[in-house]
């Protein structure tokens, strides 16, 4: 489990002032407070969008601010410009409002940040300030449920290969251990529970349900007044809930379980690469995601290996960053070669945002072919990859199974398939002529043309001309 003490060995690396220059940046951040999942259509609560808030400026302090020395080379200080910042969430309430209260904290209003530029003044002499004091409309990309786009940063939703591996913890022996062990602490937790949770005995609280007790009895500490719980029991609470959630979402001998950190680290590598190919013009990238790809994540890079703390649960609004930089003073983009990677973690809004080696090396920075290297071996790359990982063939995926894989498999299409294509264009071409013709000669009677042309769907539409119309 996080603490606050959590990586201050590393807290002075991250935190240094040496002579280099950050090019760009992506960050994933999880939601702040919110209410309990256990009754479903969660929110984000007041002090979780502060949460999300406070990250943001945290951020923009670091990376936008003019005298910070990790200022990205020539990003606006106080204009949102859009070629400069990427926002990406799922299409859920909590996580684009996640994304929202972050980017108000990263670009505040104008007249916040320079009343100077606020106010625009207008050829009458009036003067006209937008609303909201000059708030800033930061483009956010709302990501469409089982659609290819939405398994880079959710990719373990529909996907039954992650949710088959994730159960099979439960028949695990660790599993077993931990139900028979900690039976009794549950049990005791009845008198506490009964009036708020759909249990009828004590029998029916266990270590099966870990983090659904643990949330729901932490969303009650902090937002209702009649519940209270010693201090040691929600440490218990918390730690059991670690453990679960851990064994849930990552397995070294079943990658299965963390494919969600694999399509994440493309999602990740995919931005870093935008930045690099545009020679530093896309600067920060946004993606706020959930608590299992941090953990599915923690593990697939190494981190444990690191700090026993990787393996808790993050906080409310945690952040980990991905740094794109050159270790010198820069006025232009650099070479790749010359390009570094560091990777850095925040829990919650109290911890400090320390950077930590990946991939087992030891190392606290990435040469940018070493980072690539390293992510690409571990990311999946592409919407027909993570189908075949899934074992999926519903929704998209069905574009890469039956008829339609079977159209555009390496040989091409069987000679089956190509006779019915063939027939059916072939029949499609003669409507068409027939079509065509059919009007040319009603018009050509009542003496206009006609117009046939393609929508942008591939409709054949038709339109006259004469009598003074196009």
């Amino acid at each position: 489990m996080f603490t606050a003490a959590a990586g201050t060995v590393l807290s002075l690396l991250a935190g240094r002032t040496m002579a280099e220059t950050v090019h760009g940046v992506v960050v994933f951040t999880r939601h702040g407070d919110r209410t309990t999942k256990h009754y479903g259509a969660q929110t984000l609560t007041n002090l979780g969008t502060t949460q999300n808030f406070q990250i943001g400026s945290d951020y923009r302090a670091r990376y936008i601010e003019s005298g910070s020395p990790h200022q990205i080379l020539n990003i606006s200080e106080f204009n949102y410009v859009p070629s400069q910042i990427y926002a990406s969430a799922p299409n859920q309430g909590i996580l684009l409002n996640t994304a929202t209260a972050f980017l108000q904290g990263l670009y505040p209003p104008l007249a916040d940040l320079n009343p100077s530029i606020a106010t625009q003044t207008l050829n009458n002499g009036s003067e006209s300030t937008s609303p909201l004091n000059g708030y800033q409309y930061i483009t956010l990309q709302g990501i469409p449920p089982n659609s290819p786009d939405a398994i880079w940063i959710k990719g373990d939703d529909n996907c039954p290969a992650v949710t088959q591996a994730s159960q099979s913890f439960e028949s695990s022996p660790e599993f077993t251990t931990k139900l028979t062990s900690t039976r009794e602490f549950y049990q005791s937790l009845f008198p506490v529970l009964k009036s708020v949770y759909d249990i009828t005995s004590p029998e029916d609280l266990s270590y099966a349900s870990a983090y659904d007790i643990y949330d729901l009895i932490n969303v009650a500490r902090l937002h209702n007044s009649s519940f209270s719980i010693s201090p040691s029991q929600l440490f218990q609470l918390r730690t059991l809930a670690d453990s679960a959630e851990f064994a849930y979402n990552f397995n070294a001998s079943q990658p299965e379980r963390s494919i969600h950190a694999r399509t994440l680290s493309s999602a990740i590598l995919t931005q870093l690469n935008k930045t690099v190919a545009l020679e530093g013009a896309l600067k920060f990238s946004l993606l706020a995601g959930s608590y299992d790809a941090f953990l599915a994540f923690f593990g697939l890079a190494g981190l444990t290996e690191v700090s026993e703390s990787f393996y808790g649960l993050p906080d409310y609004a945690s952040t980990m960053a991905f740094e794109l930089y050159s270790p010198e003073t820069r006025t232009s983009f650099p070479e790749e070669k010359d390009l570094w990677v560091r990777f850095l973690f925040r829990n919650g809004t109290a911890g400090e945002l320390d950077s930590w080696p990946l991939f087992g090396t030891g190392r606290e920075s990435l040469s940018w072919g070493e980072f690539t290297r390293e992510m690409k071996g571990r990311a999946i790359g592409s919407a027909e990859e993570w189908c075949s990982a899934c074992g999926s063939s519903d929704g998209f995926c069905a574009t890469y199974t039956g008829v339609a894989a079977e159209m555009f498999t390496r040989g091409g299409m069987s000679n089956a398939v190509a006779g019915a294509v063939g027939a059916a264009v072939t029949l499609v071409v003669l409507g068409i002529v027939g079509l065509v013709a059919f009007l040319f000669v009603r018009r050509r009677r009542s003496g206009g043309s006609v117009v046939v042309m393609a929508d942008e769907k591939g409709s054949v539409r038709s339109g006259s001309t004469g009598a003074g119309k196009l």
